[in-house]
């Protein structure tokens, strides 16, 4: 039986080593703090495929939306609504493609997608597409651990940081924050912002495009949408609870990253995005903040994901991406089959650390 340590709580960790004891191997997941403590913790989670990707990510992504369709658990496929510059030319790409979308006047979006106010549509209209939605990965991290154990896998929480420990060209185990070491046959590091400098270490390039990030979640609200919404400031989905989980690239912008790796979110960013969520929700709601979360967004440098062996490391394999909410059940089922057949998947041939030059 191959032991396998995987280092990293999110989605990507979790899933990968739940995959993992499924298929018969003896798995420890590793996490620097708690599951889900970092960007899954914090991850607006729409589920999509919206954008002009390359073939070969957008063939990942539709698998990915597959899984959690066949899966069910924790996520709600009821679509996704977006308006503004660019969002026609995205919904002409989309059609040439076959990808699902409707373009809706204001007044279909009011029959159609609850919760949302047709005035704040533009008059042109909007994109719907109805194969979109968004998935809890709190609640999902908690259950793909649940299985893990199940499977007779162990999980370590609080491990503090962690590193691969490699000899003679191989992975050998991995050592914790207090010094002690994890033997393993294969390692999997899906350490989210921190596989940049871990790899480093290795003298392993990927270039980092990592960025500070801020979800926003309202106390419970009364209203009944239940899409995702992209607006030009805001994006926006229900959770769990009836609260609202929020985001937009330009509060994200306005978070400070202190020296000692602390942030600060002003207080007016906050009450800003709660405005401009208020402003394209039907009946224009109160809305109240409960909670934020801040920190660092993963995003490899060229935005593709990274997935799979690390070449001159024989056993370490690595998970990096900015899409781990979308790739995050796909992804984990990839990932455990190459480490355990020793067979490169061809799904993720265009994902490999090697396509950057060392």
């Amino acid at each position: 039986m191959r032991e396998v340590v995987v280092v990293g709580g999110g989605v990507l960790g979790v899933s990968t080593a739940a995959h993992l004891a499924r298929q018969g191997a003896r798995v420890t997941l590793l996490t620097e703090a708690g599951l889900a403590s970092e960007a899954s913790g914090r991850s607006l989670s729409w589920l999509n495929s919206a954008g002009e990707f390359p073939a070969e990510y957008h063939r990942l992504r539709m698998l990915g939306l597959d899984r959690y369709r066949a899966s069910g658990a924790h996520v709600s496929l009821r679509g996704g609504l977006r308006w503004g510059e660019g969002v026609r030319a995205a919904y002409e790409h989309q059609t040439a493609i076959g990808y699902p979308a409707e373009w809706l006047t204001p007044d279909e979006v009011a029959a159609g997608v609850p919760g949302v106010d047709p005035a704040a549509v533009p008059a042109d209209g909007a994109l719907f597409n109805p194969s979109e939605g968004w998935v809890d990965l709190p609640s999902l991290v908690d259950a793909l651990a649940h299985d893990l154990v199940a499977a007779g896998g162990a999980v370590r929480t609080s491990a503090g940081a962690c590193s691969p420990v490699v000899a003679g060209g191989r992975v050998t185990g991995v050592r914790t924050g207090d010094g002690a070491v994890v033997g393993a046959d294969a390692v999997v590091l899906a350490t989210g912002a921190g596989v940049p400098a871990a790899l480093a270490e290795l003298g392993v390039v990927v270039p980092d495009a990592t960025s500070n990030a801020l979800l926003v979640r309202t106390v419970p609200v009364d209203t009944p949408l239940t899409a995702v919404l992209n607006t030009p400031r805001v994006a926006l989905r229900p959770a769990p609870g009836g609260s609202l989980a929020m985001d937009a690239d330009w509060s994200a912008g306005e978070v400070v990253r202190r020296d000692d790796g602390s942030y600060a979110v002003p207080d007016a960013t906050v009450a800003e995005l709660l405005q401009e969520a208020s402003r394209v929700l039907a009946g224009r709601p109160a809305l109240t903040v409960e909670s934020h979360g801040v920190g660092r967004k993963p995003v490899p440098g060229d935005g593709h994901p990274v997935l799979g062996p690390v070449p001159g490391v024989d056993g370490l394999h690595v998970a990096f991406t900015h899409s781990g909410a979308t790739l995050g059940l796909i992804a984990g089922e990839l990932l455990a089959g190459e480490v355990l057949s020793g067979e490169p998947s061809p799904l993720l041939s265009a994902f490999r650390v090697d396509r950057f030059p060392g």
